[in-house]
C-alpha cells in the first residue's frame, strides 16, 4: 500500500502550461516577469484537417488522383450513353 502512494507522488501534476494558459517566465537580468509568446502551441493534439493540410504530399496526391476519378468516371457515363449501332 505505501508503494502505491509514493507513485501516485511521483507522476507529473498537471500544470497551467499543459493545458494551454500563459505563464510567466522571470528574466535573469532584472527579476522581471515576462509572458509567453502569444504565438506559442498549446500543446495537445493537432487536429485532423490541420494534419491533413500541413502535408504537402498528400495534397499532391489527392490533387492529382480525384481528378483523375471524376474524369474517368465521366467518360465511362458519355461512353454508356451511346446508342449502339446496328
Amino acid at each position: 500500500m505505501e508503494s502505491e502512494a509514493a507513485c501516485k507522488d511521483l507522476r507529473p501534476r498537471e500544470t497551467l502550461a499543459s493545458r494551454g494558459t500563459l505563464m510567466s517566465t522571470s528574466d535573469s537580468d532584472s527579476g522581471q516577469t515576462q509572458p509567453e509568446a502569444e504565438g506559442a502551441a498549446p500543446s495537445g493534439r493537432v487536429p485532423a484537417m490541420q494534419r491533413l493540410l500541413d502535408n504537402p504530399f498528400l495534397l499532391l496526391f489527392l490533387g492529382v488522383v480525384m481528378p483523375t476519378v471524376f474524369y474517368l468516371i465521366w467518360g465511362i457515363m458519355e461512353v454508356i450513353q451511346i446508342p449502339i449501332a446496328e
